[in-house]
């Protein structure tokens, strides 16, 4: 492996070398090293350190009846009551490690490993993902409960609701809406959501599968697992017109109308390469996008000089939206020739 790295370093350097053949660059480096120079040293003990005989001692102490059950300053300060000193309570607990005597005592929690989701589309109305965000209400500590659903190819807003409480009940009430007025048919929608009560409520599992809808779920403490809902909670709460509180369910209801109209008849997203959730959803992303070719194409043809990088091409879509996209290896994403 040494030689193909030596071989390919003078053509395309020593990192894509070795990450075309899965090596670090450190081990390679470490290979380029005289055998002297790798060779390991025995670490010398340091003249202060504690002899062998005098390590048993301690260990002997430490692991008598008397002492079993004490943690190593309670014996460190007795033993100095009785006028006796063998090392400090820190080299106690260097003798026990290094004896494999030294564990967490307690039985600490620990969290079964969860499988990170990893969802895509590459049309509308096949991956949606849900989330519930607060909205305050006119005095201290009162909130209105806003359920959104996104379609996460198009970033359309399929349905939302508004109320006082976050009950399973609502939750199931708009998405079975969502689904029937998007037409959605058995096995076409995966849904995804985090891990909120209402998400998990045993209501809203039997109604998709009802609807045949697949769920998925983000996992536990890891809220970057459902970020266009996040996403789209931001782009509403850093609005202009974003108010601190609102007065009244009324209130608040007439604002988020206005505002989901925006967001998706109006808003040009960054993420759809400036056309707005509307156009990607109903399928008129292609028509906008070839006029506005034209109207590049007719402005570099008027001003060549002004487009030093030549014509202006119309960014396309992509091809496909992931929640959790794989890890594609460098040397498979970033081909040597």
């Amino acid at each position: 492996m040494k030689a193909a790295v030596a071989e390919l370093t003078p053509l395309v350097g020593v990192t894509r070398a070795c990450a075309s053949i899965g090596l670090s660059r450190s081990t390679y480096y470490r290979w380029c090293r005289p055998a002297a120079v790798r060779r390991k040293m025995a670490r010398p003990a340091p003249p202060r350190a504690l002899s062998q005989a005098e390590n048993e001692k301690v260990q002997q102490v430490l692991n008598s009846e008397r002492f079993a059950d004490s943690a190593p300053r309670q014996v460190y300060a007795a033993l100095l009551d009785e006028g006796t000193y063998h090392c400090s309570w820190r080299t106690m607990y260097r003798v026990l490690t290094a004896a494999g005597q030294v564990r967490e005592r307690r039985n600490q929690l620990t969290h079964p490993a969860t499988t990170k989701p990893q969802l895509v589309a590459n049309a509308p109305n096949q991956l949606w993902s849900w989330d519930i965000t607060k909205l305050k209400g006119p005095v201290a500590w009162q909130f209105y409960y806003l359920y959104v659903v996104l379609d996460v190819y198009s970033r359309y807003v399929v349905g939302w609701l508004l109320a006082e409480r976050e009950l399973a009940g609502l939750a199931e009430q708009l998405l079975a809406e969502s689904c029937l007025r998007q037409g959605i048919t058995r096995e076409q929608l995966t849904l995804h959501a985090d891990r909120g009560p209402s998400m998990r409520s045993k209501t809203v599992a039997l109604l998709l599968a009802d609807l045949g809808v697949a769920k998925s779920h983000s996992r536990p403490r890891v809220p970057d697992d459902n970020p266009y809902s996040e996403a789209q909670f931001k782009t509403m709460k850093y609005r202009p017109d974003y108010p601190h509180r609102f007065g009244s369910l009324a209130d608040a209801r007439q604002w988020a109308r206005h505002f989901f109209h925006w967001y998706n008849d109006e808003h040009y997203h960054s993420g759809l390469e400036l056309l707005t959730p509307a156009m990607v959803h109903t399928g008129q992303a292609h028509q906008v996008a070839d006029r506005r070719q034209q109207v590049l194409a007719a402005a570099y043809a008027a001003h060549p000089e002004r487009f030093v990088q030549g014509e202006p091409m119309v960014a396309s879509l992509p091809a496909e939206v992931w929640i959790n996209p794989p890890h594609v290896a460098r040397s498979q994403a970033d081909p040597l020739f």
